[in-house]
């Protein structure tokens, strides 16, 4: 079985698909690390050395790669992964468990105004600017993570209730 997770950063794809794949016994893969082990070089060199375009490309070939050769795991996408090249079609006609892990904007601004200098993305965004940062990213990215088969309200739910939430829905 495979389990997709996408949602915009800092909506615990990563730290849900952990606990997930813990009690389902399933591998664990976060599409960015997958992607930085197999280029050598991080995501933010990515984008900073080769550009967008690059980084966009690769990825849509390292969640094919994934999606057809990898079997039981339970996958972390980026942010973005959903939005471009065709990825979520990808994912949707590859496994019926897609969960979009949906966060509110208030909700992001409180998890990830702690953290900006470690997201590449809103480090130079004023703390003020980060509802008006974020709306305007989920406006874009809302009919892409829409399609996912599942949409889990994850705000005020800890992480082990998004993980229960899930496993009951799976196929």
């Amino acid at each position: 079985m495979q389990v997709v997770l996408v949602g915009y950063m800092g909506s615990g794809k990563t730290t849900v698909g952990q606990l997930l794949a813990n009690e389902l016994k399933y591998t664990f893969l976060d599409l960015d690390s997958y992607m930085e082990d197999a280029m050598g070089m991080s995501v933010s060199e990515m984008f900073e050395t080769k550009g967008e375009l690059f980084f966009r490309k690769k990825e849509h070939f390292y969640l094919k790669e994934v999606l057809t050769e990898s079997k039981n795991f339970v996958l972390s996408t980026g942010g973005g992964t959903p939005c471009y090249s065709g990825n979520m079609d990808a994912i949707l006609e590859n496994t019926p468990n897609v969960f979009y892990l949906k966060v509110s904007i208030m909700e992001l601004v409180k998890r990830l105004g702690a953290e900006k200098d470690h997201r590449p993305l809103i480090k130079d965004i004023g703390t003020n600017d980060l509802p008006e940062f974020f709306g305007k990213h989920l406006f874009e990215r809302s009919p892409f993570y829409s399609k996912a088969t599942n949409v889990i309200s994850s705000d005020n739910k800890t992480p082990e209730d998004i993980v229960e939430e899930i496993k009951t829905s799976l196929v």
